[in-house]
């Protein structure tokens, strides 16, 4: 089904084809939603983009363009307002049209892409030989919701964990572990080497204050880099804790995800940086080989270097990344490389992609993304932090979340006097804590900081999880008192829009194929967000205003398609963000 939107741009581009000729027949219309309810649901800003190269006034532009504009079928007549604005007001009956083929449609109207693509999002990222913490949460939550939503649209996704599994560091960590925990080396599935970050800092606290062992650490680096097996078998034994560690995370946040570390590419190294010498993009920088990107200059204004070899001949992230965008591109036939880190690293890809392309490695149709994100803020306003100063362990914010939710489920379930098991209890606090945790950071514009409060994501009223999953129950609540099975409503049932608030909503609705193509194509999941924080609200006003299983047919069918059509669209969204929805609450 195509987008009511679509079809309006459409509409548009050729009355103004009609009107001035052929040569505008890219011209963009400049349709946006309406501001203001007043103004209809759809606003054509183009005329004034018109005015200066046909040299007439906007509003004669946008007076031409209606006279040739043929939209007898999805709207009301169109208006001209102000200097030359073109307001669309959609007609009820195409609205009740709409609302019939998406109440048929599994995927609510929303057609995959017809040119697919193949996608690689890199994402979460942890270090092995370290617990996850409140640092790895915006990676893995974001990257894993544009993931769900490009699938959804129908691209072929690769969801790829580039854990830091590689480096000096990995001496001092193998000699600790052959001396601390020998066994598990040799069994590295079933030993558990205890707690991953007090046996880093013991590892890094020995290094730091024993040359003794900072020498046999250094050696124990050698030796894996040449493929010595006692080495390498220490080092497989620290990343599979550390896997294990990670995917208790990963299956409580139901993240999908694929490893592939910078150890995949190790191997590659040396052939990256003999493409760069042959093609004379190498120098020697301080007995390095660097390549020097245009625009980048250190804080003394000199031209700031990417160093792909450094002085001692190993090699450093930079590197990595530029033999994993080569094989990205070459092995998986990468069209859309999305890379979701922080902010801080916004300069590092930005050279790294400039020496990829100036390398020829990357087609002109191949994108490179960077998806930027800012930290993670405690009330205080500064970096999120415990009380110790310690970095918060995601493990410990996920149960801190869980149990939170859980001690106000109790609360609301005594106040009501209900009697509910224990199973339910858990199931309700562990859902609603981990889709508030997740749906707080999400509904962020991603390229901010945000301060992390457990009381304002929590709550029952707001731009909030909890309160789009009430809304979602509401609709539950419905069936379960008329006894209705939403599943088994006639797809011909005639759909009657009467009140303000039914039309309000229902335009809402037809929206969301709108907002997926926005958020596929410019990477924001809070785009979905406030379009599901609004649906909610509006469904809300028109479960107030509007009686549902006491009014008389069609009536009464029209409006339960409604609160249908509203409960599947919640939740393939909370879907979509990585969010479970709950029957009852």
């Amino acid at each position: 089904m195509k987008s009511t939107r679509s079809l309006l741009q459409s509409r548009l581009q050729q009355a103004m084809v009609a009107a001035f000729g052929a040569d505008l027949a890219t011209a963009d219309p400049m349709l946006v939603p309406a501001s203001n309810p007043k103004f209809g649901d759809y606003q054509a800003n183009g005329a004034m983009a018109l005015a200066k190269p046909l040299k007439q006034n906007p509003r004669a532009i946008a007076t031409q363009i209606v006279q040739h504009l043929d939209v007898s079928d999805l709207c009301q007549p169109p208006e001209i307002a102000g200097p030359g604005f073109i307001n669309l007001r959609l007609n009820p009956d195409y609205l009740e049209r709409q609302l019939q083929g998406l109440q048929a449609d599994k995927r609510l109207g929303i057609a995959p892409v017809k040119q697919p693509q193949t996608a690689v999002v890199d994402f979460s990222s942890p270090n092995i030989a370290k617990e996850m913490h409140v640092g790895h949460l915006r990676s893995t939550i974001i990257g894993d919701s544009i993931a769900r939503v490009l699938e959804f649209m129908g691209h072929e996704v690769r969801r790829l964990n580039h854990v830091g599994d590689w480096g000096t560091q990995f001496g001092m960590l193998i000699t600790h572990l052959q001396e601390v925990c020998p066994q598990a080396i040799a069994d590295s599935k079933s030993v558990d080497i205890g707690d991953l970050v007090a046996f880093y800092r013991q590892a890094k606290a020995r290094f730091d204050a024993d040359d003794h062992f900072k020498a046999q650490s250094r050696q124990a680096v050698v030796a894996l880099q040449a493929g010595d097996e006692q080495a390498r078998q220490a080092w497989q034994a620290l990343c599979e804790q550390s896997r294990q560690a990670f995917q208790t995370i990963y299956d409580r946040l139901d993240i999908r995800i694929e490893e592939r570390g910078e150890s995949f590419y190790n191997p590659l190294l040396p052939e990256v940086v003999q493409d760069l010498e042959a093609q004379g993009l190498l120098e020697e920088n301080q007995g390095a080989l660097v390549v020097f990107a245009e625009g980048f200059t250190n804080k003394a204004g000199e031209p700031l270097p990417l160093i792909v070899r450094k002085s001692d001949g190993g090699y450093n992230y930079a590197t990595t990344d530029l033999a994993a965008i080569r094989y990205r591109i070459h092995q998986d036939g990468a069209d859309r490389i999305i890379y979701v880190v922080d902010a801080g690293q916004s300069n590092h890809f930005a050279q790294v992609f400039q020496v990829a392309r100036k390398a020829g490695w990357v087609p002109p149709e191949v994108e490179l993304v960077h998806v930027p994100f800012g930290v993670v803020q405690g009330e205080d306003g500064k970096k999120f932090k415990t009380r110790s100063g310690d970095t918060v362990r995601l493990q410990d914010l996920l149960d801190e979340a869980v149990s939170r939710a859980r001690v106000d489920l109790e609360a609301r379930i005594a106040e009501e006097g209900r009697q509910e098991s224990e199973e339910f209890i858990q199931a309700v606090a562990e859902a609603v804590g981990i889709g508030a945790v997740k749906y707080a950071d999400l509904s962020q514009n991603r390229t901010s900081n945000y301060i992390f409060s457990f009381d304002k994501m929590l709550a029952l009223q707001g731009n909030t999880a909890p309160y789009l999953l009430y809304a979602y129950v509401r609709v539950q609540g419905i069936s379960r008192k008329g006894g209705i099975d939403f599943e088994h409503l006639s797809a011909q049932a005639p759909i009657c829009l009467e009140d303000e608030s039914e039309f309000t909503l229902a335009k809402h609705i037809l929206q969301l194929d709108e907002v997926l193509q926005e958020v596929a194509t410019d990477l924001f999941p809070n785009r979905l967000c406030q379009y599901l924080f609004e649906l909610s609200q509006k469904f809300n006003q028109f479960y107030d205003r509007c009686s549902v299983l006491q009014t008389a047919d069609p009536q009464r069918t029209s409006r339960l398609i409604l609160c249908d059509l509203t409960a599947r669209t919640l939740k393939l969204g909370l879907n979509l963000l990585g969010i479970q929805v709950l029957e009852r609450m």
